[in-house]
């Protein structure tokens, strides 16, 4: 079961995106595809483009931390829990120009969501790869962290 820009969930990221980090939207990320364990993500070269007529570093990382957090909000949907999603720790490595606009993607491993509902936070380690074509431009390796909403009194 994949699913497609024009389901709800996609939308509802892709929006969340935009309304709380005005630089998504004007970077135009778009997700493009999740199936459950896997995620890809998109964005235009035109809008970040560097002088070199390559994407700009900064739009990668960007792009690449959107792709992984946007891989655990998914995550917390579809497995009915809720939680405040911060990037802990990253690591890129640029390995080739983006010449073409890429695709990042990123494959959710074996990490149980539940101790959210028990009031406890969860790490979460993920590893992103952006793509042109067939080349491995770039990789994003991360800890993410998602905290427990706390309950107003």
């Amino acid at each position: 079961m994949t699913m497609e820009l024009t389901d709800p969930l996609l939308s509802q990221l892709q929006q969340t995106w935009y309304q709380t980090i005005p630089l998504s939207q004007f970077m135009a990320v778009e997700p493009l595809s999740f199936d459950g364990e896997q995620f890809l993500v998109t964005a235009p070269l035109a809008p970040n483009i560097n002088l070199h007529q390559t994407m700009f570093a900064g739009s990668i990382y960007t792009l690449m931390t959107l792709t992984g957090w946007g891989m655990v909000w998914l995550q917390q949907h579809k497995q009915g829990v809720q939680g405040d999603i911060v990037l802990a720790d990253a690591q890129v490595r640029y390995l080739a120009p983006v010449e073409e606009q890429p695709t990042a993607c990123v494959s959710w491993g074996d990490t149980d969501l539940s101790s959210l509902e028990r009031g406890r936070r969860v790490k979460i380690p993920l590893t992103v790869e952006l793509y042109c074509g067939e080349t491995l431009c770039a990789t994003f390796v991360a800890k993410y962290v998602s905290l427990p909403l706390k309950v107003a009194t």
